[in-house]
């Protein structure tokens, strides 16, 4: 109970805050600009706005464990907490779907800006909402029966050689120059291809480790038929950084760290 209650508070301390910034700016720029939203950018605020559910499912876990007396509280609260979690896997793929796209097929990504692929894409976002109830559903079967565990096994690595191959080949792309480049000017790449890489890395990091705990504890389970408490309570702070990964890109893209680079040129 000591670690899953440290995990509530240092996920809504740094969750809420961190969504309603991201949704903040949502709102702020649909108010301003009339220009349709960038693919990554509407991602994330999609991924926010799940983020949100998840935090009031913690609230809700929280009171439980303090001994609030309420039917139903405990349920309400593991079903809200544990929403986002095919949302959260679903969205780090198209993000880095589209950093693929961008960097490897610069035509057809700028093909996907336009008005017909913005209305396709708004459909996956509310076709991914609702899978993430079906997601629920299934993982509870996961959960009380083995012998549906290799589709579980299925999705993660799936997850897992989606983003790889993305990551593999944003980095192939950056390692040849492009036509009108010199050879020795792999220093002067673009830089929009660069942050695609980090982008990419960032998330196929944060992947691996929550997936890496994840199988080890599962296979735990599988072989014994039980497993110390502990270590599955341990694995939910696993999943916390791939849950902050796409807010703080975000907001490191938006510039909202600059005073940081200040600070450290003054100090330079």
């Amino acid at each position: 109970a000591i670690i899953f209650l440290t995990f509530i508070i240092a996920t809504v301390c740094l969750h809420l805050p961190l969504s309603v910034f991201i949704l903040h700016q949502w709102k702020k720029r649909s108010c301003s600009s009339s220009a349709p939203t960038s693919h990554s950018d509407c991602f994330t605020f999609h991924l926010a706005s799940m983020e949100l559910v998840g935090v009031l499912g913690y609230v809700l876990t929280f009171c439980t464990i303090c001994q609030v007396e309420m039917p139903g509280l405990l349920e309400a609260g593991v079903l809200l907490s544990t929403y986002k979690w095919f949302g959260e896997v679903l969205f780090h793929i198209l993000m880095c779907t589209e950093r693929y796209l961008a960097v490897v097929h610069p035509i057809v990504y700028l093909k996907l800006r336009n008005g017909r692929w913005i209305g396709i894409r708004n459909v996956v976002l509310g076709f991914i909402w609702l899978l993430c109830l079906l997601g629920k559903a299934s993982l509870l079967i996961c959960t009380y029966s083995v012998k549906y565990w290799p589709v579980f096994f299925a999705i993660i690595y799936s997850v897992i050689i989606v983003v790889s191959f993305c990551n593999l080949s944003v980095l192939g792309a950056l390692m040849h120059p492009g036509p009108g480049e010199q050879d020795g000017g792999r220093e002067r790449a673009d830089q929009s291809k660069q942050r695609a890489f980090y982008t990419i890395l960032a998330i196929l990091g944060t992947l691996v480790l929550r997936f890496a705990w994840g199988l080890f504890w599962t296979v735990v389970y599988l072989s014994e038929g039980d497993t110390d408490c502990v270590t599955m309570t341990i694995d939910v702070w696993f999943n916390l950084p791939s849950s902050l990964v796409l807010p703080l890109l975000f907001v490191h893209r938006k510039g909202r760290f600059l005073f940081w680079k200040k600070v450290s040129h003054q100090l330079e």
